[in-house]
């Protein structure tokens, strides 16, 4: 007979559940439409930014705080608030139980709000995956790529959605074997045939497609989805940032485009001037030279000439 569960131990197990079910559906969480992460226009700036407890420009405080997990700006008097206010609607600075360290926004003094919203905060590890950036680095909204589902920084969202379905090979074949890849996985960009998409460490749940046997993210068929290649272009690179390379030294085809338009010369460094003084130094030397040879054969020919008469 299995030993009889105490009260203690049950309420560890349903605590635990209770977590791990949380984490589960933070994934599920609309970022872009959760009160942690509305928009909000400074009093005193004017500037919009997401939702935080003091402004990220002026660092001012707002007067109608939102709450970041119930999205209200007035506890009415009927709530199960921690702070009773009996007969009274607070608002502002009144409303306002206690900070969060993920999203940094204002939450209500509210008995449920302030016990929950630590643990299902959607915000919690919202770093960018382009500029690793993490909520308190930047003033915009946070938001999830539609394909890998990782968090994205205002700046970088469409930049990275733009170029998120380019696999990290050149074939659309499976990385483990020489067959064709039906499964991809958006955050490895890698493909994965139907038997190496089978994974011993990640369990495959029933209606669903079979995760990444390397991150465990859910994989989707590679003909839904609009997936390309990478493509390597070998040989010298025609379109150079002008502050690795200086104009002319681009490439074979913009010399040409630059030789051809007569701009083949730079004169904000000065090194073409004195490559331009260097060859006018080596062709003066060079008549030096031819000058000195032609007074030699000079003076050999009239030595000759008074030997001749000597001997005469």
């Amino acid at each position: 007979m299995p030993k009889k569960k105490t009260g203690a131990r049950k309420k560890a197990e349903s605590r635990k559940e209770r977590e791990k079910q949380n984490r589960a559906n933070r994934d599920v969480v609309d970022v872009a439409k959760h009160p942690c992460n509305s928009n909000m226009d400074c009093d005193k700036c004017q500037r919009k930014q997401k939702n935080r407890a003091f402004c990220y420009f002026c660092s001012s405080v707002q007067k109608l705080p939102v709450c970041a997990q119930c999205g209200k700006t007035k506890c009415m008097k009927s709530s199960d608030c921690v702070v009773k206010h009996p007969g009274i609607h607070s608002t502002g600075m009144a409303m306002v139980g206690a900070v969060c360290d993920f999203c940094e926004a204002w939450v209500c003094h509210g008995r449920k709000c302030l016990s929950t919203h630590a643990c299902v905060c959607p915000l919690t590890d919202a770093d960018c995956i382009e500029c690793d950036r993490a909520v308190w680095d930047h003033g915009g909204r946070i938001f999830r790529c539609s394909f890998c589902h990782n968090f994205l920084c205002e700046d970088d969202q469409f930049e990275h959605q733009a170029s998120c379905q380019v696999l990290q090979a050149e074939t659309y074949k499976c990385v483990s074997c020489n067959r064709l890849g039906q499964h991809s996985c958006l955050r490895c960009k890698a493909c994965y045939c139907d038997d190496h998409a089978k994974s011993k460490v990640f369990k495959q749940e029933k209606g669903k497609a079979p995760p990444c046997p390397k991150c465990g993210h859910e994989t989707q068929e590679t003909k839904d989805l609009s997936m390309s290649t990478r493509t390597l272009k070998f040989g010298r690179q025609a379109d150079v940032d002008d502050d690795d390379y200086d104009d002319g030294a681009s490439g074979y085809d913009s010399y040409w485009k630059n030789l051809a338009s007569g701009g083949g010369q730079r004169d904000d460094d000065g090194e073409d001037d004195d490559y331009e003084e260097d060859e006018d130094d080596d062709e003066e030397d060079d008549d030096e030279e031819e000058e000195e040879e032609d007074e030699e054969e000079k003076a050999a020919d009239s030595v000759a000439g008074l030997k001749l008469d000597g001997a005469a």
